[in-house]
């Protein structure tokens, strides 16, 4: 007997394929086959499973909303605990703490319900994104630069045990379980089946303001964008992003160039809608507002940014993705930005600057890599045939702009499959894997997918002359 509720399928039976890879967001496959997979009910399910697994001596891995490129839930000869039907979503009015399943989705399901009761959260920029994934690898979220990572407002997490029991985890009990949920990723020793957050008031209103250049113009946009991100204000996220699509603001009578442009997308969240031209006035300043191709202002909402990005990242596509933190001057990115947002190899391929420039310590978690600026490089195509190509572009591409003052990734926008580097510091990686030996000792949930003969966490060779990875 299973003991288990929900659907059970072993390789090989009706349903499987579809159970394996059917809510994996990348449409390039992986060739990797569990031994079954658990489309869990409840988290008694889960428990239930991982206790089976242990019994017939198999690993187990873990899916929330299976929107990571590498597909780290994948694994050959594992037990993979779905939790998809997991939907649960509440809010305590008393407390402002909001609790929501791993597989809820941040745009679509957690920011209109949150809404709803006046709340907000700092969640995912793609509306699709399970909540697992994105809070267990930092959360780059909305308004983060005022509100914090996603993780840093995950106040408890109720897990299920590599020994099969369901606990819950705090400030005040199983604390370690907490550290490691703000920031371990696919490596975290437990599974998740309940996050609770702390929520934020509503924003009065959400502002946006994007200009759109040539490529030509890439040099002198970052040196202004560069010295001026440090005296922006917090609810202000500057993000300037490479894009072949064609639908970008244009003023009267300009025709789009061909190939790629730049959009500087800048959002603001503001407590008050008056707010929002004093936050923009920097913006004011754009020494190439003569040069422009278009600009517009205007109110937007979580619900219209996420529209804007599901058409940027498309599903049934296939992605290959990279990324990197970094602290390089605007004068060193400038030609290397050009060589890889000039060469976006498809119409829907796509990549970002993000100025991020923390101005706090973080708070004792796992998650502990960041920098001055975000870059990641999506490369976004239909064709299996272009896939080694675009994935050995990508990470190629990336490795060069990293090797100048990058100081690690993200581990959302990563594949160490093909490109390990830094997604921890050296102190939060050990402290990491002693929570792991400690509770996982026999390695029973699945950690990093990473390339055979790859060292986890290590910082790749830096260019002579630069920083090493802190």
């Amino acid at each position: 007997m299973s003991g288990v509720r929900g659907a059970l399928l072993w390789r090989g039976e009706d349903g499987y394929e579809e159970a394996r890879v059917g809510r994996v967001f990348n449409a390039r496959r992986p060739e990797r086959y569990p031994a079954g997979v658990l489309l869990a009910a409840d988290e008694e399910d889960v428990a239930a499973g991982v206790r089976l697994a242990r019994a017939r001596g198999l690993r187990v891995s873990v899916r929330a909303g299976g929107h990571s490129w590498a597909a780290w839930s994948v694994r050959d000869d594992a037990l993979l605990i779905d939790l998809g039907s997991l939907r649960e979503l509440s809010y305590d009015p008393a407390t402002h703490v909001a609790t929501a399943s791993p597989a809820i989705k941040g745009g679509e399901e957690l920011a209109p319900f949150l809404e709803s009761h006046g709340r907000s959260f700092p969640g995912g920029h793609c509306p699709s994104v399970g909540i697992g994934g994105f809070l267990l690898q930092g959360g780059q979220g909305w308004n983060s630069r005022t509100w914090g990572w996603g993780c840093e407002n995950v106040v408890g997490v109720d897990v299920v045990t590599a020994d099969g029991e369901l606990v819950h985890a705090s400030e005040t009990e199983n604390e370690d379980l907490l550290w490691a949920a703000r920031g371990a990723g696919p490596g975290y020793p437990a599974i998740v089946t309940r996050f609770h957050l702390r929520t934020h008031p509503r924003p009065a209103a959400m502002v946006q303001d994007t200009w759109t250049f040539a490529l030509e113009d890439l040099e002198p946009l970052l040196v202004w964008l560069h010295e001026l991100l440090p005296t922006l204000e917090r609810v202000v996220e500057p993000v300037i992003a490479a894009t072949r699509l064609p639908d970008v603001p244009l003023h009267d009578g300009v025709e789009r160039p061909d190939g790629p442009v730049l959009l500087l997308h800048t959002t603001a969240m503001c407590a008050r809608a008056e707010d929002a031209d004093g936050v923009f006035a920097p913006l004011d300043g754009c020494p190439l507002a003569g040069r422009a191709l278009g600009h517009v202002r205007g109110p937007t909402t979580i619900a219209e940014e996420n529209a804007a990005q599901a058409v940027q990242n498309p599903e049934g596509h296939r992605y290959a993705v990279d990324c990197t933190w970094s602290d390089a001057t605007a004068e060193q990115l400038a030609p290397l930005l050009k060589d890889v947002w000039g060469g976006l190899p498809t119409e829907h391929s796509f990549s970002i600057w993000y100025g991020w420039a923390p101005v706090r310590p973080l708070p004792d978690m796992a998650f502990s890599i960041e920098a001055n600026v975000y870059l990641a490089t999506y490369v976004i195509s239909a064709d299996e045939a272009d896939d080694e190509r675009h994935r050995t572009w990508v990470h190629e591409q990336m490795g060069r702009v990293a090797a100048v003052e990058g100081r690690g990734v993200y581990l959302g926008d990563t594949d160490f499959t093909r490109r390990p580097d830094r997604f921890l510091s050296p102190a939060a990686f050990a402290r990491l894997e002693a929570i792991r030996a400690a509770r996982d000792p026999g390695g029973v949930i699945c950690g990093y997918l990473i390339a055979d003969g790859a060292e986890l966490n290590a910082a790749p060779a830096r260019r002579p002359g630069t920083a090493p990875a802190r």
